[in-house]
């Protein structure tokens, strides 16, 4: 198979439209994406995903529930719905004082649906707090990897798995049964309102450790002054803040962390992945000289480098441990464009 960098990856100005204006601009990726689902989880699969997570918004208290439905109208394809509240991926994150100046983040995802790291996108997106770019896909509607120049850099990990003594798909149901009963915000929607919102580090701190959730994560926040970093494990209503920040990938970092229950890590040999990036820590890098194996694994579908100080940011796309876009990286120059990076 040809691996060779076959797409760029746009920056999209979409103002205040959401996902709306995303869609609007981007529709061909969108569909592609669709297609790709359909084929991997069949349209009958797609249809009840839609239905179950349709009755769960409708009595959720996210903002963004409306726009959901609004995106899945446009698109007039099942799947949609299930896509955007779907939580099923690995990570691996570094935030950290930037040897360079300001605070910088690292960030890979892993997820095995194929098509993510070609048709990502960046959307620059307009609020009341100020401009932030979120590294996406037309048709999502909440916020997984996001830089917002001067205020704050951050991104979600999928938490380790609740362990309740049952089969693994015993266990995987008992904790989605949870998940149905809560009408908190679901992690993606609540990283978003953070971007639309929040004017500073202390502030996005504060509602990413005390807003009520629907399910366990992990988020990784990076300000932009080189003592604002912490990594911020989270369930449905406490948190344990790790304020040096650090690595993270989807386990607690604290084998205490919310004693009384049991929890396996997720993704793709979660410890040995964070062992890997931690030995970038403190040392300048050089593009993505830093995705390396395991960090970089056959799930990896995207590399994220942001520095919310300089207002730069870096994306790139892979499928199958190889590159399918070329690198991007661009500065926000303050006046609400976003400039190629020497």
């Amino acid at each position: 198979m040809d691996h060779t960098p076959t797409s760029d990856i746009p920056v999209i100005d979409i103002g205040r439209g959401g996902g709306l204006a995303l869609l609007a601009a981007a529709r061909p990726r969108a569909d592609a994406l669709v297609d790709i689902a359909r084929r991997r989880y069949s349209r009958l699969a797609l249809r009840c995903g839609d239905a179950v997570s349709r009755a769960w918004l409708r009595r959720n208290a996210s903002p963004y529930c409306g726009e959901i439905e609004a995106v899945a109208a446009h698109l007039r394809v099942p799947g949609v719905i299930m896509l955007n509240l779907s939580f099923e991926w690995g990570c691996t994150g570094l935030v950290e004082p930037d040897p360079a100046g300001g605070t910088r983040m690292l960030r890979v995802l892993d997820w095995r649906l194929p098509g993510l790291g070609r048709h990502v996108v960046v959307a620059r997106a307009g609020s009341d707090a100020g401009v932030y770019y979120n590294v996406t896909w037309p048709g999502a509607v909440g916020v997984l990897t996001a830089m917002a120049p001067g205020r704050f850099s951050a991104a979600i990990h999928q938490a380790p798995m609740r362990r309740h003594g049952l089969t693994f798909v015993g266990d995987w149901a008992k904790n989605r049964a949870s998940i149905w009963r809560r009408t908190a915000l679901a992690p993606a929607h609540l990283l978003r309102h953070v971007f639309e919102t929040c004017r500073t580090y202390d502030e996005a701190r504060r509602a990413l450790a005390e807003t009520p959730l629907a399910l366990p994560v992990l988020f990784l926040l990076a300000g932009s002054e080189p003592d604002e970093a912490c990594v911020i494990e989270r369930i449905e209503d406490e948190a344990v803040i790790h304020e040096d920040g650090g690595v993270a990938g989807n386990g607690w970092r604290g084998p205490d962390a919310f004693a009384g229950c049991v929890w396996s890590s997720r993704g793709y040999a979660s410890d040995h992945r964070i062992r890997c990036l931690a030995g970038v820590s403190g040392r300048p890098v050089d593009g993505f000289d830093w995705l390396v194996p395991p960090v970089l694994n056959p799930d990896t579908r995207l590399a994220v480098r942001a520095n919310a100080a300089a207002g730069t940011l870096s994306v790139l796309g892979l499928e199958g441990m190889h590159p399918v876009t070329s690198e991007l990286s661009f500065t926000h120059n303050g006046l609400g464009a976003a400039q190629a990076a020497d």
